[in-house]
């Protein structure tokens, strides 16, 4: 496998000038596609973002237990507390505070309330997923239409528009990259030290796992699904693992640097062996998704498309990894929602160490 590994200290696209530290000239060509918007906007985006990302911790600490959650819009991180007087420490820390009657606490804890109504079975399949919202500063819950949701606590949001059934995006062994495992297709998520993780749902039960080119590549060391989404597999057959994310043909290889967690409304883009580079927004953190096998819990929300066989591949935001593919609706023909397993909750899980360029 070919891996191309941009290493030049400047890159020309059209008329500007983009420092490699900020992002390669195909990644900022696939964002303003994915997005709607220029190259300058794009290369705005990349900016104000890494500025997020990094001020994000400090700016939640300073907001103490009025926290009530971060979000990434209007070109800004921006902090929800509850206590006004925590405003200015918030500001001071270069984030925007913004005034909300609930802590991002009570709001999980009213999450938390309906993940047992779940993991008791008493959550219908036609409830499709439920999250927090720091945005809005509620629990939103998604449903078909005609959903029973009478069991659910009052002060939630049942949201009916746009709904969908999501589903893992597994897929039948249709040839192609990148590794097998029994007669399921998926896709690589993140390098580790040792092997690489992925989508729980990828381990059949065969546990043995194949390469693009049908050669034994390792074995999954452990996986969880449902409940969980996420599994990671040791190598072995003179397989390597690099701290790449591929951009197939699309963007340039994207190297990975670290796993800091992008707040909702930050951009995302995710590699897959089906549909390959596509980008979207982090749209909540913290989502509950009803898959027909059972419900996964904490995982990210995005707006980003994806298709069977994409399952357990990469979300990265700049040089950052996110999470690998769980699930979701749609496809990239038309859009979707896909969700993902923050990676540093697998990294915590299996005591593992994210290989990083």
């Amino acid at each position: 496998m070919l891996l191309r590994i941009v290493s030049v200290s400047v890159i020309v696209l059209s008329t500007i000038t983009v420092p490699a530290a900020v992002a390669s000239a195909d990644v900022v060509d696939a964002m303003s596609r994915d997005f709607g918007i220029s190259t300058a906007q794009a290369l705005t985006r990349i900016r104000q973002e890494k500025a997020a990302l990094k001020i994000a911790p400090d700016a939640q600490a300073a907001a103490g237990e009025s926290y009530g959650g971060s979000w990434f819009a209007d070109g800004r991180l921006n902090v929800a507390v509850t206590d006004p007087a925590k405003a200015d420490a918030v500001r001071a820390k270069g984030a925007e505070p913004v005034l909300r009657t609930k802590t991002l606490a009570s709001l999980n804890a009213v999450k938390a309330g309906i993940d047992r109504l779940s993991k008791a079975g008493a959550m219908p399949k036609d409830v499709a997923g439920w999250r927090v919202d720091v945005q809005r500063g509620t629990v939103v819950v998604d449903a078909l239409p005609g959903a029973d949701v009478s069991a659910l606590p009052k002060d939630v949001v049942v949201n009916t528009e746009g709904v969908q059934q999501p589903q893992t995006f597994a897929a039948g062994t249709v040839g192609g990259d990148p590794f097998y495992t029994g007669n399921v297709r998926c896709s690589i998520g993140f390098s580790v030290q040792g092997g690489y993780v992925t989508a729980g749902h990828c381990n059949v039960g065969a546990w043995n796992v194949y390469g693009w080119d049908r050669s034994w590549q390792g074995e999954f060391v452990g996986s969880s699904f449902p409940g969980n989404d996420y599994g990671w597999v040791r190598t072995g057959g003179g397989w390597w693992n690099v701290a790449v994310v591929l951009g197939w043909g699309q963007v340039s290889d994207a190297l990975v640097r670290g796993s800091w967690e992008a707040p909702p409304g930050t951009s995302v883009c995710r590699s897959g062996s089906t549909s390959h580079w596509h980008c979207g927004v982090v749209q909540g953190r913290n989502e509950t998704v009803n898959y027909q096998q059972g419900a996964v819990y904490e995982l990210v929300g995005t707006s980003v498309c994806a298709e069977p066989g994409d399952s357990g591949g990469s979300f990265i935001t700049g040089d950052q990894a996110q999470g690998v593919t769980s699930g979701g609706y749609g496809d990239c023909s038309g859009g979707g929602r896909t969700w993902f397993q923050p990676v540093n909750e697998i990294l915590r899980v299996y005591g593992l160490t994210l290989l990083t360029a």
